[in-house]
């Protein structure tokens, strides 16, 4: 419990380093905003695996009342904002919701989650659809620490060696394992992707690179519609 609250106080702690990565990458969610705001009057998001919690980053540009932010999960909770809600849905099984019924689709690293090649490419053909414009960003495969497990080099490991290590110990945001079904289902839990994948999934996006000390830490996936 330790460990998890510690790692929720570093995005919440606009000092961390974590804080300021999502900060500055709302930069490029705020300029679609703002586009969009500019044109329609109104802007529309569906948020595919997001929280209320994330979208502190925005220090109060998301507040505006032209601005509607649906959250998607796989379990509907409880809003507090009155512009939020929370949807239940998977993200790649999203039949229920009409093409281009929003204005913007956002992803903060969910994409990585959601399975093999063709659960993501089902993701990805829902984010393509559901709106003109659209942010989806994920950690990159080549940048040497693996984000969720907080280990250099571990996602380059072979499973074998990686489902052991998480048998061993806590480890990031994943805790130690009791079991090597649980072990297994961890280390398959998120599954990182390189530029090339990432931009097969996005064709039509501009793929844009973060970056730490020189390093690609992710990339993300911008399409500016009309």
């Amino acid at each position: 419990m330790a460990s998890s609250i510690a790692n929720s106080d570093r995005y919440a702690d606009p000092r961390s380093i974590e804080y300021q990565f999502r900060q500055r990458r709302y930069q490029h969610i705020k300029t679609l905003i703002d586009a969009i705001l500019a044109r329609r009057g109104r802007c529309r998001i569906i948020d595919i695996g997001g929280t209320e919690w994330y979208w502190r980053i925005a220090s109060g540009h998301i507040d505006d009342e032209r601005i509607t932010v649906d959250l998607v999960n796989l379990e509907a909770v409880k809003t507090a904002k009155p512009n939020f809600r929370s949807l239940a849905a998977n993200a790649c099984d999203m039949r229920d919701f009409k093409d281009m019924s929003y204005d913007l689709v956002h992803s903060n690293s969910v994409i990585e989650h959601v399975g093999t090649w063709d659960a993501m490419s089902r993701m990805a053909a829902n984010v393509r659809r559901l709106a003109p414009s659209y942010f989806v960003q994920t950690p990159y495969f080549w940048f040497p620490f693996e984000p969720h497990f907080r280990f250099p080099f571990f996602h380059w490991l072979p499973e074998p060696w990686r489902y052991r290590l998480i048998m061993r110990m806590d480890m990031g945001y994943i805790p130690k394992a009791g079991s090597i079904e649980h072990a297994v289902r961890s280390v398959q839990s998120a599954l990182l992707l390189d530029q090339k994948q990432f931009s097969a999934l996005f064709p039509d996006a501009a793929i844009r690179r973060e970056r730490f000390l020189g390093l690609t830490k992710s990339l993300m996936a911008v399409r500016a519609g009309i």
